[in-house]
């Protein structure tokens, strides 16, 4: 099986906003964006009336405009990167938005190994992973990083679907062979057998998809206090062996950490603990880092290992709030995860503006007493900042930043066509309907007037947009969800 491809060229027309850099937008309007058949732009024309000089485009690029496919945005719609999510669990989708009120060691043997461990059968797996997959395309998710569980089929269906409905995905077999931290019918027999059993779901991975041009293996280690020392070896050793990506988890929870420091005494910290099994890599995701300390963010700066932030699941669970600027500051890439199922939302637009509002609570005084005025108002992030973060940050995250995250040449179309409401000017007097939905499409929640500039367009998206704002969706320029 190989992931499927376009059997024509394509060029995109209208405005397309991306990340220039952390704190800067790139607005470009009446522009073309060339796309070929591998799904890769070739070209990116700003600025100039583009519908005119179509036939002077395809020249230059050597095409046939038989075999041209255009896409035009109507009024109100722009382009942006799809999102990116760096960390959800997969099989946890059917518990959003259920974690009780319990702290994240009960909720995980309430409510999480439960639902992991029912998706070994396979036609519920396939109902839960369906789902998941086309919601979070449904939200201009067009990468993912999931964790599965560790059973093997379960976690090749998962790649399957990915595959299938064209969702670029890292898949990690989850790895837990400390039968003290797992439940007896939901735990790896041994790190030999954990071993042996990534290594298959790898291969089936590496057989779909030889080149990993869609999805990917991801070596999973669920958290250190899940795995035995001699897992966490092995692990490490395959890392250095594949190359492959590893994620994880790190410093979510106050009481996780006081936890990793009774198993692994001899580890000058969590951070420390992976580092000593090889697994802090620059290809290593590590979900959380809510409470870093400043040696454990400077040995992840010098191992190049980024950090995943979760501020729905943070929130919901009471983990903390993770110091993103803090992070950055010290040299740490930073992208944004909806842990589902922690998290509440599949929706990585949603954890932007959660990352806003929390980067806002570590403004207050309350929350970090000492800290001086300015260094409090640095901790702030901004509507440019967190979508950096939803796209070429994540890109980073994920080692995909030289082929997804913004419009450039070289770069593969993963986007999101998104639309905002347009509210008309009233006639004058009462009309009969006065009140009444129109009967149009449904923009959701976002309503623009005409007098916004692009800049307030693009803050009412983040802070009141949904899924109904999200049209189509592309992954390396095949469509892949349409809002109907």
């Amino acid at each position: 099986m190989a992931p499927p491809k376009n059997e024509r060229n394509q060029v995109f027309l209208g405005s397309f906003i991306h990340s220039k850099k952390l704190d800067e937008l790139e607005y470009l309007h009446n522009t073309a964006v060339c796309v070929d058949k591998s799904g890769k732009i070739v070209a990116v024309e700003a600025e100039h009336d583009v519908e005119k000089n179509l036939d002077t485009l395809y020249s230059k690029l050597g095409w046939d405009a038989s075999n041209v496919d255009v896409h035009s945005t109507k009024e109100g719609q722009f382009f942006f990167p799809g999102f990116i999510d760096t960390h959800i669990h997969a099989p946890q989708y059917p518990n959003a938005g259920i974690f009780g009120k319990s702290t994240l060691l009960d909720w995980l043997n309430t409510y999480t190994f439960p639902m992991e461990a029912s998706l070994k059968d396979l036609t519920k797996a396939r109902r839960v992973y369906g789902r998941c997959v086309r919601k979070t395309l449904s939200h201009g998710t067009t990468t993912a990083a999931y964790y599965a569980t560790i059973d093997v089929p379960a976690t090749n269906l998962l790649a399957d679907l990915c595959l299938a409905l064209g969702q670029r995905a890292f898949v990690g077999r989850v790895c837990m062979d400390n039968p003290d931290m797992a439940p007896a019918d939901y735990v790896d027999e041994s790190a030999d057998a954990s071993l042996a059993l990534t290594r298959e779901s790898i291969a089936h991975i590496r057989a779909i998809d030889p080149d990993y041009a869609l999805v990917s293996p991801v070596l999973t280690p669920r958290f250190a206090p899940s795995c035995t020392r001699d897992s966490l070896r092995q692990l490490g050793a395959l890392a250095a062996e594949t190359g492959l990506p590893v994620q994880t988890h790190l410093s979510e929870n106050v009481r996780e950490i006081e936890l990793v420091a009774s198993l692994f005494p001899e580890a000058d910290g969590y951070a420390a603990v992976y580092d000593g099994f090889g697994l802090l890599t620059p290809r290593t995701i590590l979900a959380h880092a809510v409470h870093l300390s400043e040696a454990e963010a400077g040995l992840l700066a010098r191992r190049g290992s980024k950090v995943s932030h979760c501020p729905c699941s943070n929130s919901a669970i009471t983990s903390g709030e993770a110091r993103v600027r803090w992070l950055l500051d010290r040299g740490v890439g930073v992208g944004l995860g909806t842990d589902v199922s922690g998290g509440y939302s599949p929706s990585v637009l949603e954890a932007a503006r959660l990352a806003l509002l929390v980067s806002r609570h570590l403004a207050m005084p309350h929350q970090q007493p000492g800290v001086s005025d300015a260094d409090r108002e640095r901790a702030k992030l901004s509507v440019e900042e967190v979508l950096y973060l939803a796209t070429r940050g994540g890109a980073e995250v994920v080692g995909l930043e030289r082929r997804v995250g913004a419009f450039e040449v070289g770069m593969e179309f993963d986007a999101q066509l998104i639309g905002l409401g347009l509210v008309e000017e009233a006639s004058a007097g009462i009309k009969e309907n006065e009140g009444q939905e129109d009967g149009g499409e449904d923009d959701g929640n976002v309503d623009v007037f005409g007098w916004e500039t692009w800049e307030e367009k693009v803050a009412k998206w983040v802070f009141n947009g949904d899924d109904r704002n999200t049209k189509r969706v592309w992954v390396k320029g095949r469509l892949v969800h349409t809002r109907v």
